[in-house]
């Protein structure tokens, strides 16, 4: 039987806060002792800085620029997708498990539509009991009578019928009338545990090979870590963040200093052990059943995040989150690789890019071992471009002018005898060179990067894989997506 494929992504979690990079707090105690019997690239790079452009080159093999996935309005048209090669031509079971948006939820961006089994959202007060959010019977914005139906009927079949429709009843009145429900029983977070269960769940039902994507936001703004993981922030923190009503756009306004912003790191930190606790507990679980063993793992992250560095290419910015920019601490993630069988230890220091994942996914389809797969034959690239209307306009309600925000970045990387080489542009004409010897050093090397960068990006062209959509986003997603900062 082929091996199994399991994606972890630790959503905007950058390499330099994980102690797997030699970060002060033991953020991924795990992740070392994993890597003991894995392949470690030390210069993993994300093909783009925010969910969406990133997951579609992952999922696709393309470069942002190729496939052109930038925007909601966006759709990734099917067959593009190594999930759903692994389902139609390997006879795989394919599953992806997360809250992100752009993954599982009602967005049209195409990417949910790649897997067999999507599970989103779990925000009930009953997270083991019936899910509201599945298709069938969404019980939302917008419900139909039908759907309604649907719901009460599965609650009365289900063992906890009277949780199963609390949680249907629950999730409607969150969105359309939040004022109803009791104090504490609002839209919140769905932990890193949930996705694991479901995930462990859903893997006991397979038998035959199956590949997942399980894509945790624990460390995603706002940050709320649980309390038995939150060792470097604390309460007073948790109330400050509290107070902010946008974690981005007023400290880029001037409204608030850059420390506070600092200051939320050690909240993030607590985000990054938590999941790297379900980490431990999603892949230890698959040792015990003998299923670890034959299947590849790779754990990464989609993006990195800003705590207000500087720019070294945009005039007088900096970088509070992510989503703007092109700075190292959005693009240096996180990538450890076992294949079927690993059991040694090997460190690879060249420049890889998350976009070789289907590469990997074959060469272990294949039965073969390829320590570089994530390594490409020619260089790295990543990219961004600039704000999306929503965000250009939650923009100037804090800024007058968005102009040092927006405008295309695009980066380039190889590797050099003294570290990897970055050849940066902004706005076609702005540039540098930057070398970076590891997650946390790096230094100017030298000026007008933007010409490496724009000849590179130059051969580079449109896929066709990317259909426009009405861009029509339901109100659980909009409500979701103005809680992480992304419209």
């Amino acid at each position: 039987m082929p091996p199994n494929v399991l994606l972890v992504v630790m959503d905007a979690v950058r390499a330099r806060n994980t102690s797997l990079h030699g970060y002060e707090c033991e953020t991924t105690p795990f992740l070392e002792t994993f890597a003991e019997g894995a392949t470690t690239y030390t210069q993993a790079r994300s093909p783009g800085i925010w969910s969406l452009p990133s997951h579609a080159s992952i999922f696709t093999g393309l470069h942002v620029v190729e496939h052109g996935i930038t925007e909601v309005s966006d759709r990734l048209s099917s067959g593009h997708s190594v999930w759903e090669a692994l389902a139609d031509e390997e006879g795989y079971a394919t599953g992806v498990f997360s809250e992100n948006e752009f993954l599982t939820g009602g967005l049209g961006v195409g990417l949910r539509d790649t897997f067999q089994t999507v599970v989103g959202s779990q925000n009930a007060p009953y997270p083991e009991a019936g899910d509201p959010n599945q298709p069938y019977h969404k019980f939302v914005s917008r419900s139909t009578t039908e759907q309604v139906r649907n719901l009460i009927r599965e609650s009365l079949e289900a063992e906890e019928s009277s949780r199963t429709f609390v949680n249907g009843l629950t999730t409607k009145l969150q969105w359309d009338h939040p004022g109803l429900l009791p104090e504490g029983w609002t839209a919140a977070d769905t932990p890193a545990e949930v996705f694991t269960d479901r995930f462990l769940s859903w893997n006991t039902e397979q038998d035959g090979p199956w590949a997942a994507c399980i894509n945790y936001l624990d460390a995603h703004a706002p940050h709320h870590p649980p309390e038995e993981f939150d060792h470097w922030g604390g309460p007073v923190l948790r109330s400050l963040q509290a107070e902010m009503d946008d974690v981005v756009w007023e400290f880029n306004g001037g409204n608030r200093p850059w420390w506070q912003r600092k200051a939320l790191e050690s909240l993030y930190d607590g985000g990054i052990r938590y999941m790297d606790a379900e980490i431990e507990r999603l892949l230890s679980t698959l040792d015990e059943r003998g299923e670890l063993e034959d299947t590849l793992v790779v754990v990464t992250a989609d993006h990195g995040e800003g705590f207000g560095e500087p720019s070294r290419i945009r005039p007088d910015t900096r970088v509070p989150s992510h989503k703007s920019g092109i700075h190292e601490v959005l693009l240096h993630v996180p990538l450890i690789v076992k294949y079927p069988g690993q059991t040694d230890s090997r460190v690879v220091e060249e420049a890889a890019s998350l976009t070789e994942f289907p590469v990997a996914v074959r060469a272990a389809i294949e039965g073969e071992r390829d320590d570089e797969a994530f390594v490409p034959e020619g260089l790295v690239y990543a990219s961004s471009h600039g704000l999306e209307k929503p965000m250009e306009e939650r923009a100037l309600r804090h800024v007058d002018d968005v102009w040092r925000f927006n405008g295309d970045a695009l980066a380039i990387f190889e590797t050099m005898e003294t570290g990897v080489r970055k050849y940066a542009s902004w706005r076609d004409t702005y540039g540098l060179d930057v070398t970076a010897l590891n997650a946390r050093e790096s230094y100017v090397s030298g000026e007008g990067g933007h010409e490496r960068a724009n000849e590179a990006f130059a051969d580079l062209t449109d896929s066709g894989v990317k259909e426009r959509t009405d861009g029509d986003i339901d109100t659980p997603a909009r409500n979701r997506l103005e809680d992480l900062g992304y419209i």
